[in-house]
């Protein structure tokens, strides 16, 4: 029977947003499990509302459609902030770190198709159906999983291509948002390693940090450089675009704020630029309710009952995928990245690379940092290996594996 599809206007959506994103916060301050953990607020949030729609679609036939256009601007917001905040001297020390951390993700999708494929072949399905429970859907995300699905079933004969992929990303996309938080808080205990309590957050503040007040001015100063930088980033994009070379808006409003971040220091000078401490709070605090209510927005977005189709083989699959995440992070991604404070931020945002998305690295980082300090170059290169190196990587072994 079809069900009855219920829309949800725009305005209505955003501001179901806001009170979800209370509602997490609520429940994370009053639950010691989950802020021991560093179980984002906005993912708590999103996920009741994702739950709530899913007991609706399986008990009264409703499906709740959500318009979300602005979530996708709110994205460019944040990474606008962190391009704006971003020093490049500090890129150029990450230049080894960036290189290592591409690599292990690299070796990873290898790791991710093969244990798809393999089990796709044991559930007796076609081997390359396996991808689609790989890095398609886990490290492309949504927009390579809608990519590949047409190829996968014009090209190869895979029919329910398209529904194992998203299917596949939900259920990724909520795992990466809750595995970052516990590992870096284990490795960080285990390890006895020295958080840095550095204030100088790249998106809202410590806890338990008095807090600094940030007036009308600051924050229309901030919004003002955040609008410049999009402005930049579009452009950026479109010239991209017209040489051939496709990336996601984010990456290149990213390299917009760093430009004129440069640009402005090059000007007023670094002492100067220092002392707009306001106009940096203002920022932050800008960047901070995007990247909440960005999340947030994701998740009570999502559609798990498409999850219904293929069930046992995309929990088995996914089971084995998250375990595997969480032990090469846990084992190998912190060693390699160095063993200290920055490696367990990395490791937090790890299984955004891998399972989830860019923003969902972040939103891992941001909580971790949030509770124990800055973490600098961990904000320069993960966004960088997840939003712009590791799809290109991910397109060439999706296409040697599959032989498209």
């Amino acid at each position: 029977m079809t069900s009855q599809l219920f829309p949800v206007h725009g305005l209505v959506s955003f501001t179901l947003a806001i009170l979800l994103l209370f509602l997490g916060k609520t429940l994370v301050q009053h639950s010691t499990l989950l802020r021991q953990y560093c179980i984002p607020e906005s993912v708590v949030g999103g996920f009741v509302c994702a739950a709530v729609t899913s007991l609706l679609y399986f008990g009264l036939n409703i499906q709740i459609e959500f318009d979300l256009q602005v979530r996708d601007t709110l994205l460019l917001y944040f990474f606008a902030g962190i391009g704006l905040k971003s020093d490049v001297r500090q890129l150029l020390k990450g230049g080894r770190p960036l290189v290592i951390l591409l690599v292990l993700a690299s070796v990873f999708i290898v790791l991710q198709n093969t244990l798809g494929m393999g089990l796709a072949e044991v559930f007796g399905l076609d081997p390359k159906a396996g991808l689609m429970v790989g890095s398609i859907s886990l490290t492309g995300g949504v927009g390579t999983t809608l990519a590949w699905a047409p190829l996968f079933v014009e090209k190869l004969g895979i029919s329910n291509a398209h529904e194992l992929g998203i299917a596949s990303n939900t259920v990724g996309l909520i795992a990466a948002c809750v595995i970052g938080g516990p590992i870096a808080n284990q490795l960080i205990r285990r390890h006895n390693l020295t958080p840095s309590r550095d204030a100088a957050l790249e998106i809202g503040i410590l806890e338990h940090q008095p807090n600094q007040g940030v007036n009308y001015y600051d924050v229309l100063w901030a919004w003002m450089w955040l609008n410049l930088t999009l402005m930049l980033g579009y452009g950026l994009n479109l010239l991209l675009v017209d040489a051939g070379v496709t990336l996601p808006k984010f990456v290149s409003c990213l390299f917009a704020g760093i430009v004129i971040h440069h640009i402005v220091l090059a000007v007023v000078g670094e002492k100067k630029l220092k002392s707009w401490s306001g106009a940096s709070l203002g920022l932050a605090l800008i960047s901070d309710i995007c990247l909440g209510m960005f999340l947030t927005m994701a998740l009570m977005g999502l559609q798990l009952w498409q999850l219904s189709g293929a069930l046992m083989f995309i929990l088995c699959a996914l089971t084995l995928q998250v375990l595997l995440t969480v032990l090469y992070t846990y084992f190998v991604v912190f060693r390699c990245m160095g063993r200290d404070y920055e490696a367990s931020v990395v490791a937090s945002g790890f299984g955004g690379i891998t399972l989830g998305s860019t923003a969902t690295a972040i939103v891992n980082m941001t909580t971790v940092t949030q509770k124990y300090g800055a973490a600098h170059q961990a904000f320069l290169i993960v966004p960088l290996v997840c939003g712009f190196f590791i799809d290109l990587v991910n397109a060439v072994i999706i296409g040697m594996f599959s032989g498209l």
